[in-house]
């Protein structure tokens, strides 16, 4: 079910806020959303390209939604133009797949797998961010492992 469809200009934010591509979202719309600024997302652009994301605040209690630019590219698009979007809710309350070799390694680990159920979602995103950049899956196991147990109190 779409939460939200619009065409707007591709915008980007200055260089000391990143100098993102973006599109925005208003708070009001935002307000609509199942859990509002929390929803995670699966956005659309043009109907050709699909991706998971979360909402980014702009400042002025409006939000945004990162473009990357090889997903503009892709699209062929660029800042300034008119971009058609749409966002929908992402089925998957985490908002990333989980990776198989972390699947396994909470498989095996009660306890590694107890501490992991108890971190925030931003927290087990960033997990799967930084293990996601590792080829050797025996390292991925080892930074799993102490991501993991840095975030046990």
């Amino acid at each position: 079910m779409i939460l939200y469809q619009d065409t707007q200009t591709i915008k980007q934010l200055p260089k000391n806020r990143g100098a993102y591509y973006y599109v925005q979202l208003d708070a009001q719309t935002v307000d609509t959303f199942p859990l509002k600024n929390k929803t995670r997302l699966i956005c659309s652009l043009k109907d050709q390209v699909e991706f998971q994301c979360g909402l980014n605040h702009l400042g002025d209690g409006n939000f945004f939604i990162i473009l990357s630019k090889s997903r503009l590219e892709e699209i062929s698009m660029y800042p300034g133009e008119d971009l058609s979007f749409t966002v929908k809710q992402d089925p998957n309350p985490l908002g990333v797949d989980m990776p198989e070799v972390l699947e396994v390694l909470l498989e095996q680990d009660a306890v590694l797998k107890g501490h992991f159920e108890k971190l925030t979602m931003g927290k087990k995103r960033h997990i799967i961010h930084s293990i996601n950049r590792i080829k050797s899956i025996d390292i991925q196991i080892n930074k799993a492992t102490t991501m993991i147990m840095s975030y046990v109190k």
